[in-house]
Protein backbone atom coordinates (compact mmCIF):
# COMPACT_ATOMS: atom_id res chain seq x y z
CA UNK A 1 0.00 0.00 0.00
CA UNK A 2 1.64 3.19 -1.32
CA UNK A 3 1.86 5.50 1.72
CA UNK A 4 -0.51 9.27 1.72
CA UNK A 5 0.92 11.83 -0.40
CA UNK A 6 2.04 14.47 2.58
CA UNK A 7 3.38 11.28 4.29
CA UNK A 8 5.78 10.50 0.90
CA UNK A 9 6.74 13.62 0.56
CA UNK A 10 8.03 14.39 4.15
CA UNK A 11 9.72 10.74 3.66
CA UNK A 12 11.10 11.97 0.50
CA UNK A 13 12.35 15.49 2.20
CA UNK A 14 14.05 13.34 5.31
CA UNK A 15 15.76 11.18 3.37
CA UNK A 16 17.14 13.90 0.92
CA UNK A 17 18.38 15.79 3.36
CA UNK A 18 19.93 13.23 5.85
CA UNK A 19 21.80 12.01 2.78
CA UNK A 20 23.95 15.83 2.79
CA UNK A 21 24.79 15.13 6.33
CA UNK A 22 21.99 16.70 8.57
CA UNK A 23 20.51 15.01 11.31
CA UNK A 24 17.18 16.03 11.49
CA UNK A 25 16.09 13.93 14.72
CA UNK A 26 13.76 16.42 16.10
CA UNK A 27 12.44 18.09 13.08
CA UNK A 28 11.88 14.69 11.32
CA UNK A 29 9.40 13.49 14.29
CA UNK A 30 7.72 16.59 14.29
CA UNK A 31 6.92 16.44 10.49
CA UNK A 32 6.02 12.71 10.81
CA UNK A 33 3.61 14.35 13.45
CA UNK A 34 2.76 16.84 10.65
CA UNK A 35 2.26 13.96 8.23
CA UNK A 36 -0.32 12.09 10.40
CA UNK A 37 -2.08 14.90 11.81
CA UNK A 38 -3.09 15.43 7.40
CA UNK A 39 -3.84 11.64 7.23
CA UNK A 40 -5.96 12.25 10.59
CA UNK A 41 -8.17 14.79 8.69
CA UNK A 42 -8.01 13.57 5.02
CA UNK A 43 -5.89 16.80 3.87
CA UNK A 44 -4.26 15.63 0.69
CA UNK A 45 -2.42 19.09 -0.09
CA UNK A 46 -0.81 21.35 1.70
CA UNK A 47 -2.69 24.79 1.88
CA UNK A 48 -2.20 27.86 4.15
CA UNK A 49 -5.34 26.33 5.78
CA UNK A 50 -4.37 22.60 6.49
CA UNK A 51 -1.06 23.76 7.58
CA UNK A 52 -2.01 25.90 10.54
CA UNK A 53 -4.61 23.63 11.81
CA UNK A 54 -1.34 21.57 12.29
CA UNK A 55 0.55 24.66 13.70
CA UNK A 56 -1.93 26.06 15.87
CA UNK A 57 -2.94 22.82 17.00
CA UNK A 58 -0.95 21.55 19.79
CA UNK A 59 -2.24 19.77 22.72
CA UNK A 60 -0.39 22.91 24.52
CA UNK A 61 -0.90 25.50 22.01
CA UNK A 62 0.85 28.84 22.71
CA UNK A 63 2.67 31.53 20.49
CA UNK A 64 6.04 29.92 20.87
CA UNK A 65 4.75 26.49 20.27
CA UNK A 66 3.14 27.83 16.80
CA UNK A 67 6.26 29.74 15.83
CA UNK A 68 8.27 26.40 15.83
CA UNK A 69 6.15 24.19 14.11
CA UNK A 70 6.54 27.11 11.31
CA UNK A 71 10.09 27.27 11.40
CA UNK A 72 10.03 23.09 10.86
CA UNK A 73 7.89 23.32 8.31
CA UNK A 74 9.40 25.95 6.27
CA UNK A 75 12.57 23.97 5.01
CA UNK A 76 9.92 21.05 4.28
CA UNK A 77 7.65 23.98 2.22
CA UNK A 78 10.39 24.89 0.11
CA UNK A 79 11.81 22.21 -0.62
CA UNK A 80 8.36 20.64 -1.63
CA UNK A 81 7.77 24.14 -3.82
CA UNK A 82 10.78 22.83 -6.39
CA UNK A 83 8.50 20.46 -7.77
CA UNK A 84 4.69 21.63 -6.94
CA UNK A 85 4.50 26.01 -7.67
CA UNK A 86 1.17 25.85 -6.17
CA UNK A 87 2.86 24.65 -2.50
CA UNK A 88 2.49 27.32 -0.22
CA UNK A 89 5.57 29.18 1.73
CA UNK A 90 5.25 30.42 5.02
CA UNK A 91 6.79 33.67 6.27
CA UNK A 92 9.61 33.24 8.71
CA UNK A 93 7.41 35.24 11.64
CA UNK A 94 4.38 34.40 10.45
CA UNK A 95 3.18 32.86 14.05
CA UNK A 96 6.21 35.47 15.61
CA UNK A 97 9.67 34.43 17.05
CA UNK A 98 10.44 30.96 17.55
CA UNK A 99 12.91 31.69 19.66
CA UNK A 100 12.55 33.83 22.97
CA UNK A 101 15.00 33.32 25.74
CA UNK A 102 13.75 33.73 29.17
CA UNK A 103 14.75 35.31 31.82
CA UNK A 104 17.32 33.46 33.54
CA UNK A 105 17.39 33.09 37.70
CA UNK A 106 20.47 34.54 38.60
CA UNK A 107 21.99 32.61 41.38
CA UNK A 108 23.71 34.32 44.43
CA UNK A 109 26.67 32.94 46.01
CA UNK A 110 25.04 32.40 48.96
CA UNK A 111 22.47 30.00 46.88
CA UNK A 112 25.08 27.73 45.52
CA UNK A 113 26.68 27.31 48.92
CA UNK A 114 23.33 26.25 49.93
CA UNK A 115 22.71 23.95 46.96
CA UNK A 116 26.50 22.12 47.59
CA UNK A 117 25.84 21.91 51.19
CA UNK A 118 22.05 20.30 50.80
CA UNK A 119 23.33 18.05 47.99
CA UNK A 120 26.05 16.97 50.01
CA UNK A 121 23.62 15.96 52.46
CA UNK A 122 21.59 13.41 50.28
CA UNK A 123 21.06 10.58 51.43
CA UNK A 124 21.90 7.80 51.41
CA UNK A 125 25.33 8.23 52.27
CA UNK A 126 27.91 7.38 50.11
CA UNK A 127 28.76 7.73 46.59
CA UNK A 128 25.26 9.82 45.63
CA UNK A 129 26.23 12.89 47.70
CA UNK A 130 29.56 13.03 46.97
CA UNK A 131 28.63 12.83 42.84
CA UNK A 132 25.80 15.92 43.09
CA UNK A 133 28.06 18.21 45.05
CA UNK A 134 31.06 17.80 42.58
CA UNK A 135 28.77 17.77 39.47
CA UNK A 136 26.66 20.56 40.77
CA UNK A 137 29.93 22.72 41.74
CA UNK A 138 31.59 21.92 38.44
CA UNK A 139 28.61 23.17 36.48
CA UNK A 140 28.90 26.75 38.69
CA UNK A 141 32.38 27.40 38.52
CA UNK A 142 32.64 26.27 34.71
CA UNK A 143 29.24 27.16 32.94
CA UNK A 144 29.06 23.38 31.74
CA UNK A 145 25.92 22.21 29.89
CA UNK A 146 24.86 19.64 32.25
CA UNK A 147 24.97 17.01 29.23
CA UNK A 148 28.48 18.05 28.80
CA UNK A 149 29.56 17.14 32.40
CA UNK A 150 27.24 14.09 32.46
CA UNK A 151 29.58 12.78 29.18
CA UNK A 152 32.74 13.85 30.38
CA UNK A 153 35.02 10.22 30.88
CA UNK A 154 37.95 10.03 33.13
CA UNK A 155 40.37 10.22 29.67
CA UNK A 156 38.91 13.89 29.50
CA UNK A 157 40.44 15.40 33.36
CA UNK A 158 43.73 16.30 33.37
CA UNK A 159 44.13 17.29 37.16
CA UNK A 160 47.55 18.14 37.20
CA UNK A 161 47.16 20.80 33.85
CA UNK A 162 44.47 21.65 35.43
CA UNK A 163 41.71 21.33 32.26
CA UNK A 164 38.86 19.40 30.74
CA UNK A 165 38.42 18.43 27.65
CA UNK A 166 34.72 18.55 26.30
CA UNK A 167 34.26 16.59 23.26
CA UNK A 168 31.56 16.39 20.38
CA UNK A 169 29.54 18.81 22.16
CA UNK A 170 25.79 20.87 21.43
CA UNK A 171 27.31 22.10 17.88
CA UNK A 172 29.73 18.81 17.23
CA UNK A 173 32.33 21.02 18.12
CA UNK A 174 35.19 20.05 21.21
CA UNK A 175 37.18 22.45 23.45
CA UNK A 176 39.72 22.46 26.14
CA UNK A 177 38.35 23.76 29.37
CA UNK A 178 40.88 24.83 31.90
CA UNK A 179 39.87 25.25 35.68
CA UNK A 180 40.61 26.44 38.87
CA UNK A 181 43.02 24.51 41.59
CA UNK A 182 40.20 24.30 43.68
CA UNK A 183 38.23 22.57 40.92
CA UNK A 184 40.64 19.76 40.29
CA UNK A 185 41.16 19.21 43.85
CA UNK A 186 37.34 18.33 44.02
CA UNK A 187 37.30 16.20 40.71
CA UNK A 188 40.60 14.55 42.14
CA UNK A 189 38.48 13.73 45.65
CA UNK A 190 35.54 12.34 43.69
CA UNK A 191 37.56 9.95 41.87
CA UNK A 192 39.02 8.86 44.97
CA UNK A 193 35.67 8.51 46.29
CA UNK A 194 34.64 6.19 43.17
CA UNK A 195 37.75 4.09 43.24
CA UNK A 196 35.77 1.47 45.47
CA UNK A 197 32.88 1.93 43.31
CA UNK A 198 31.67 -1.33 41.11
CA UNK A 199 31.65 0.37 37.72
CA UNK A 200 29.88 -1.31 34.96
CA UNK A 201 31.46 -2.95 32.25
CA UNK A 202 32.69 -0.27 29.82
CA UNK A 203 31.14 2.84 31.66
CA UNK A 204 34.16 5.23 32.27
CA UNK A 205 32.58 8.20 32.76
CA UNK A 206 34.06 10.64 35.73
CA UNK A 207 30.13 11.00 37.31
CA UNK A 208 28.38 7.51 38.52
CA UNK A 209 25.10 6.36 39.43
CA UNK A 210 25.36 4.37 42.98
CA UNK A 211 25.02 1.11 40.57
CA UNK A 212 28.33 2.12 38.90
CA UNK A 213 26.68 3.44 35.28
CA UNK A 214 26.75 6.33 33.82
CA UNK A 215 24.57 9.05 35.18
CA UNK A 216 21.40 9.79 33.73
CA UNK A 217 20.02 13.32 32.69
CA UNK A 218 16.69 12.62 34.05
CA UNK A 219 18.03 10.95 37.20
CA UNK A 220 19.86 14.34 37.44
CA UNK A 221 16.88 16.48 37.00
CA UNK A 222 15.11 14.96 39.40
CA UNK A 223 17.29 15.10 41.94
CA UNK A 224 17.86 18.60 41.20
CA UNK A 225 13.90 19.07 41.85
CA UNK A 226 14.09 17.61 45.09
CA UNK A 227 16.78 19.88 46.08
CA UNK A 228 14.74 22.96 44.95
CA UNK A 229 11.41 22.09 46.99
CA UNK A 230 13.39 21.27 49.77
CA UNK A 231 15.54 24.73 50.19
CA UNK A 232 12.24 26.35 48.99
CA UNK A 233 13.40 28.23 46.00
CA UNK A 234 11.21 30.98 44.44
CA UNK A 235 11.81 31.79 41.09
CA UNK A 236 13.48 35.59 40.16
CA UNK A 237 13.36 34.66 36.29
CA UNK A 238 10.18 34.27 33.39
CA UNK A 239 10.46 30.55 34.26
CA UNK A 240 8.52 29.18 37.23
CA UNK A 241 11.00 27.20 38.78
CA UNK A 242 15.20 28.00 38.69
CA UNK A 243 16.87 25.35 37.00
CA UNK A 244 19.84 23.63 36.98
CA UNK A 245 20.63 25.70 33.26
CA UNK A 246 20.61 28.81 35.08
CA UNK A 247 24.03 27.81 37.04
CA UNK A 248 25.71 28.39 33.24
CA UNK A 249 23.77 31.53 32.55
CA UNK A 250 25.24 32.89 35.87
CA UNK A 251 28.69 31.72 35.37
CA UNK A 252 28.08 34.11 32.44
CA UNK A 253 26.67 37.04 33.27
CA UNK A 254 29.22 37.22 36.24
CA UNK A 255 31.78 36.82 33.97
CA UNK A 256 30.65 39.26 31.63
CA UNK A 257 30.24 41.68 34.79
CA UNK A 258 33.64 41.43 35.88
CA UNK A 259 34.59 42.09 32.33
CA UNK A 260 32.44 45.39 32.38
CA UNK A 261 33.72 46.78 35.40
CA UNK A 262 37.33 45.95 34.32
CA UNK A 263 36.53 47.57 31.26
CA UNK A 264 37.45 44.78 29.16
CA UNK A 265 34.08 43.94 27.96
CA UNK A 266 34.66 42.66 24.43
CA UNK A 267 38.16 40.82 24.99
CA UNK A 268 36.30 38.96 28.26
CA UNK A 269 33.13 38.66 25.78
CA UNK A 270 35.43 36.44 23.01
CA UNK A 271 36.94 34.64 25.71
CA UNK A 272 33.54 33.74 27.44
CA UNK A 273 32.20 32.61 24.06
CA UNK A 274 34.87 30.23 23.62
CA UNK A 275 35.28 28.98 26.76
CA UNK A 276 31.19 27.60 27.40
CA UNK A 277 31.22 26.74 23.45
CA UNK A 278 29.12 29.72 21.78
CA UNK A 279 29.09 29.44 18.30
CA UNK A 280 28.51 33.13 17.80
CA UNK A 281 30.17 35.76 19.93
CA UNK A 282 26.39 37.65 19.96
CA UNK A 283 25.35 34.48 21.73
CA UNK A 284 27.19 35.58 24.86
CA UNK A 285 26.60 39.25 24.02
CA UNK A 286 22.70 38.30 24.84
CA UNK A 287 23.85 38.44 28.39
CA UNK A 288 24.34 41.93 28.62
CA UNK A 289 20.71 42.16 28.83
CA UNK A 290 20.11 39.04 31.21
CA UNK A 291 20.78 41.55 33.99
CA UNK A 292 19.96 44.74 35.55
CA UNK A 293 23.64 45.15 37.18
CA UNK A 294 24.76 44.46 33.52
CA UNK A 295 22.72 46.91 31.58
CA UNK A 296 23.56 49.07 34.28
CA UNK A 297 27.09 48.80 33.12
CA UNK A 298 26.72 48.72 29.60
CA UNK A 299 25.05 51.75 29.74
CA UNK A 300 27.46 53.61 31.77
CA UNK A 301 30.01 52.70 29.04
CA UNK A 302 27.87 54.21 26.31
CA UNK A 303 27.70 57.11 28.12
CA UNK A 304 31.11 57.23 28.89
CA UNK A 305 31.33 56.93 24.89
CA UNK A 306 28.90 59.71 23.98
CA UNK A 307 31.04 62.08 26.02
CA UNK A 308 34.03 61.36 24.16
CA UNK A 309 35.64 59.21 26.79
CA UNK A 310 36.60 56.57 24.18
CA UNK A 311 35.69 52.76 24.28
Amino acid sequence: MNKPLIAAQVEEYLATRRAMGFALTGEGSQLRAFARFSQENQQTALTVESIMLWVQGASKPGPVTAARRVEVLRPFLKYCRQFDPQCPLIPVDYCGPAHRRPVPHIYTDEEVVVLLRAAGELQPEGLRPATYATLFGLLAVTGMRVSEALKLERKDMDLTGRSLTVRETKFKKSRLVPIHATTAEALSAYQQATIHARRQPGVDTVFLSPSGGPLASRTVHGTFAHLRRSLGWVSRGSLSQPRIHDLRHTFICKALLRGQQDQQCDRVADAIATYVGHVKVSDTYWYVSATSELMSEASQRFARFGAGGGR
